[in-house]
């Protein structure tokens, strides 16, 4: 009789050790992207709802109640370097990403919590930035919620967040401008000098043309066979006006294009050329 009971009790411990292993999809889905931004990164990790068919806001997300911006954990960015949200500064590290949702408007918060999961967890006083942004109404519906990286620029980018018919955005910067400033300032004074990367800086962000055009110079002596180069320097030139030398910098630029059957730097240099009739 004892081995009978036994051997009902081994079976049943079996029975519910695989049980307990039993693994099956998750209903929210969790994603993690990391973002190329400034002169390091942003990460964003989040759990992703569906609708299945429910009213979303107002409904199964209350209005006015915080929100942990997501499902299952809680939602986070992680910082590598100081960035600016809201006109706040915000020192590299993690952060929980929380919302409260409105008919109208959201509250964003980036908070010192990166565990809340529930309204009652969430401590006002480790706020970091709160700020207030619109609601907008989508004509469509988005099943499957998520947070996207918008607009991304060198130094700013829009963090979306979109759900059912509604969406709301909050801008993040990033000042590295002095940084980079001062990289090519030291860097000009070693013996190899970055003429094309620091001139690129300049013609993107709306430095000193002459000065960007002076290290292209430099740069096609650097490497006279790089069409992409003689492009970039066609393109200054067309900037500063002069369309006769941008004309000959771009028949250059199409020539090496050619030659090394880049039809995307060939199509560049026509266009431009067009442009310069």
């Amino acid at each position: 009789m004892k081995k009978i009971i036994f051997s009902f009790l081994l079976l049943g411990s079996i029975a519910f050790a695989d049980a307990q292993s039993l693994r099956v999809p998750s209903s929210s889905t969790a994603q993690t992207v990391k973002q190329e931004f400034g002169l390091g990164s942003i990460e964003l990790s989040y759990s992703r709802p569906n609708m299945r068919g429910r009213n979303i806001f107002g409904d199964l997300v209350p209005y006015g109640a915080v929100w942990r911006t997501g499902a299952n954990s809680a939602t986070t960015l992680t910082f590598s370097e100081e960035v600016v949200i809201g006109g706040t500064k915000v020192a590299p590290g993690k952060y929980g990403l929380l919302s409260i949702p409105g008919a109208s408007e959201w509250t964003i918060i980036i908070s010192k919590q990166t565990d809340v999961t529930s309204p009652s967890a969430y401590q006002q006083q480790m706020d970091v930035v709160r700020l207030t942004v619109p609601s907008v109404s989508l004509p469509f519906s988005i099943e499957s919620f998520m947070i996207l990286f918008e607009k991304v620029k060198t130094n700013e980018l829009e963090v979306m967040i979109l759900w059912d018919a509604t969406m709301v955005s909050f801008p993040i910067k990033v000042d590295i401008d002095s940084k980079i400033m001062s990289q090519i300032d030291n860097l000009m004074n070693n013996d190899t000098k970055p003429y094309f990367n620091a001139a690129m800086y300049y013609l993107d962000n709306g430095k000193d043309l002459n000065k960007a055009s002076a290290w292209l110079e430099e740069a096609t002596k650097q490497s006279p066979n790089a069409y992409w180069v003689w492009y970039q320097k066609a393109r200054c030139l067309s900037l500063m006006g002069k369309k006769a030398e941008a004309k000959i910098a771009s028949t250059k630029s199409l020539e090496l294009a050619k030659a090394a059957k880049n039809p995307d730097y060939v199509t560049l240099n026509e266009k431009l050329q067009a442009s310069l009739k």
